[in-house]
């Protein structure tokens, strides 16, 4: 398994800086998260000579790029055809940088839409993208996030597209923590999707997530960290810690609890 955080961490780094925080703390990889004014740089917007300079830095640091972070959601039938327009740019700048991946949401049922036709909207969506995809030789990675926790609705969403573009990035701590789902019920669930995974640990004060290191939270990490290896998962691990501590303190940290960990 190999390890990468989200430039959550570290917004405030530019792209030099923020190879660099990998390399020095021993991840892997990075995950840039795109459109929330991270320094960067890695945009759709981003000139592409930037962009290839930034692919021969990772190269040269042996730092993957390993999947780009995006905020498209698709469970509003209102929004959804400019959500699926910013995916299909997030698609293109993925290519350009070889990131392998990109995260997309289902996103918020709006008020006054019921689940079928929310679901119906994101199935709709990821099937129109899923060729694109496809043709950039990008996976777009479903999160289990927001209102799209139960892992039981993200399979059906994975059946009900049926591309092997289209796929899991298991984030462990929500269907856990919003879907009241065990690591062992979540991965059973979608194992065979799963393309991506996001890990941090945490507990609910009843009003918001508290971030905590991991093993002190609420989430099973050995647990998930043991069936991804014996599944032999081979791809990401990463990090998303928003808002959190400084990254000197939880990027060495969190990597050495997580290595610890797997057995």
């Amino acid at each position: 398994m190999r390890f990468s955080f989200m430039s959550f961490s570290c917004p405030e780094a530019d792209i030099g800086e923020f190879i660099g925080i990998a390399k020095k703390y021993g991840y892997d990889g990075i995950e840039p998260r795109i459109c929330a004014g991270h320094k960067h740089g890695i945009e759709p917007t981003a000139d592409k000579q930037y962009l290839r300079d930034i692919q021969k830095k990772a190269a040269e640091a042996e730092i993957d790029i390993c999947c780009v972070a995006t905020s498209c959601e698709f469970a509003n039938h209102e929004t959804v055809e400019d959500n699926i327009t910013r995916a299909k740019q997030a698609i293109d700048l993925s290519a350009e940088l070889g990131a392998p991946v990109i995260r997309v949401f289902g996103g918020t049922i709006p008020s006054g839409m019921d689940r079928e036709k929310s679901f119906d909207s994101i199935v709709g969506a990821l099937l129109k993208l899923s060729d694109y995809a496809a043709a950039h030789q990008t996976v777009i990675c479903l999160e289990t996030h927001d209102d799209w926790s139960d892992p039981e609705w993200v399979a059906k969403i994975m059946r009900g597209v049926s591309h092997r573009f289209i796929a899991v990035n298991w984030d462990i701590m929500h269907p856990a923590l919003s879907a009241g789902c065990t690591i062992q019920e979540a991965f059973h669930k979608l194992k065979q999707w799963i393309r991506h995974v996001h890990v941090h640990d945490g507990v609910h004060d009843g009003k918001r997530l508290n971030f905590m290191p991991v093993g002190e939270g609420g989430v099973d990490h050995a647990a998930a960290l043991t069936l991804l290896k014996d599944y032999k998962y081979d791809a990401y691990i990463s990090g998303e810690w928003i808002g959190w501590e400084p990254y000197d303190i939880h990027l060495p940290r969190e990597i050495a609890n997580l290595k610890s960990l797997i057995r």
